[in-house]
């Protein structure tokens, strides 16, 4: 199993918002403190892909950890869901003992 990974749909996603905004095709994850449940996950389009970061492709799109967040997210997966609440990134973290209700904070 890779250290993390990216699914179709947000593969597919971040690859028509780096179109609009003629960046590369690279989504950084990151990990935050705080949010409602200790931890918060952080998404944007990176220029580049760090020395430290760990690196998951999937049809020509890269997302990337940096080692710090690695700890935390190791064997998580990072989706593209839309629903009746909305569209947005969601991280699959198997190392989240618990989470929130709006997906976006988790703790250990």
């Amino acid at each position: 199993m890779s250290d993390v990974d990216i699914t179709s749909s947000a593969a597919a996603r971040v690859a028509a918002i780096a179109g609009k905004q003629g960046k590369p095709a690279i989504l950084r994850l990151a990990v935050d403190g705080g949010g409602c449940a200790g931890f918060q996950y952080k998404f944007e389009m990176a220029d580049a892909v760090g020395s430290d970061d760990v690196v998951a492709e999937r049809d020509g799109v890269r997302l990337v950890v940096d080692a710090i967040s690695l700890d935390l997210v190791r064997g998580s997966a990072v989706d593209y869901v839309e629903n009746m609440g909305g569209a947005a990134f969601r991280v699959t973290n198997p190392n989240a003992a618990s989470g929130c209700g709006c997906g976006t904070s988790f703790s250990i």
